[in-house]
């Protein structure tokens, strides 16, 4: 099914050579942070992960969201999303791809990231999400291929994938909690010290990866002759708005706890990134631009009437994907960081090559994922015959 990919209109191979161009101007500028190492980034000694592994984090959930999808088909027998779930796959597959080269370019020497299977060490979680990322791929490029060869064939799947997609569903949340106990597990870090971190980074994945696959099927209706389905849509909709509302419902349950308890170490974080600290509030405006898009996206989604109005869906989705993007992919990294334990800034900020290089890996994703997509959507166009 490979040669599949190859074919395409010029829009097509427009946009695959716009990739293409990104990616090499992004491995041009990780040379030279190859080069002369992660001092061209705005990481510090008292901001040791910055906007590298912000991206990976956020991925993982976009990974993990794709279960969402896979679950009520095959746990479900929801016959619906049995035109979309091959996409909900696909897309977990270059999510994590993503995540993969965001640990790399977040390394100063990639060959260290081999120390991990000639070294293992089990007691300690990075051993472990390094174990779940790379099963969760292999899982969904099997499960996925295998079903999308049958439907190629009009043969039914083997049992045994079904066995391995059920597999998936339950290794899905493994992979986002093990992420999340990355970062709890610190006792250091007040931000991060909280129980209810892993639930909080699954509501956020359970939202952001359904709304990016609606914005997608969305794409793929207008782009192509394969048409994703009104009801799929609809129904991915449902689970953003619910797992929208259990994401800030969880992030209000934080700020009470740490405000009305008045731990000095876990109020300065939030007053950091909501109000400024010592001064200093960089990521202020950006935070409540989350909580504003976050909410917005709510209000339209939970009105019907709204929310099956595709256009204004589609500019639900955009807010819950950049509100939760902006929560995880710039606040959560930098609020555990800054201040540190001693109560001293040391703001983070994003330098040009390290946006540039994020933008390369993101382009890679995309990269990616439009191959996997070609080849699902003509598979489906050649199955339904138009």
């Amino acid at each position: 099914m490979l040669e599949l990919a190859i074919k395409g209109s010029k829009k097509y191979w427009v946009w695959i050579l716009g990739l293409l161009t990104i990616i090499g101007i992004a491995f041009i500028v990780y040379l030279w942070q190859l080069d002369f190492g992660l001092g061209i980034t705005g990481m510090s000694r008292d901001v040791s992960w910055g906007f590298y592994i912000a991206q990976f984090t956020f991925l993982v959930g976009v990974a993990a969201g794709g279960v969402m999808v896979v679950l009520p088909y095959y746990l479900h027998d929801y016959k619906a999303f049995g035109k979309i779930t091959i996409l909900g796959e696909f897309l977990a597959i270059a999510a994590v791809i993503m995540c993969l080269l965001f640990i790399i370019v977040d390394l100063g020497q990639p060959m260290r990231l081999l120390n991990v299977l000639l070294y293992p060490t089990p007691n300690s979680v990075l051993f472990w999400d390094m174990i779940v990322l790379n099963v969760y791929l292999l899982l969904n490029i099997i499960v996925g291929w295998n079903v999308l060869e049958a439907e190629r064939n009009n043969v039914h799947y083997p049992v045994w994938i079904k066995a391995l997609a059920i597999f998936s569903i339950i290794w899905a949340p493994a992979i986002h909690t093990v992420t999340a106990y990355l970062y709890c597990g610190l006792p250091g870090r007040g931000f991060w010290l909280t129980a209810i971190l892993a639930p909080r980074f699954l509501a956020s994945a359970f939202a952001a990866g359904p709304a990016l696959l609606i914005l997608l099927a969305l794409i793929i209706r207008r782009t192509t002759k394969f048409d994703p389905g009104k009801e799929q849509i609809q129904s991915l909709a449902k689970i953003v708005t619910y797992a929208i509302i259990i994401n800030v419902f969880f992030f209000l349950c934080e700020v009470f706890v740490v405000f009305y308890s008045r731990i000095p170490s876990h109020m300065s974080h939030l007053q950091y990134l909501f109000f400024g600290f010592h001064g200093h509030g960089a990521l202020v405006p950006w935070m409540w631009l989350s909580i504003t898009l976050m909410v917005t996206a709510i209000v339209l989604l939970v009105i019907p009437a709204t929310r099956k109005n595709e256009t204004v869906l589609a500019g639900a989705c955009v807010c819950v994907f950049a509100g939760t993007w902006i929560d995880k992919g710039l606040g959560m990294i930098s609020g555990g960081f800054v201040p540190n334990p001693l109560h001293h800034v040391t703001e983070y900020i994003p330098t040009v090559p390290e946006v540039v290089i994020a933008l390369g890996v993101w382009a890679a994703g995309f990269f990616v994922l439009t191959l996997l997509f070609k080849i699902a959507v003509t598979v489906k166009e050649e199955v339904s015959g138009v």
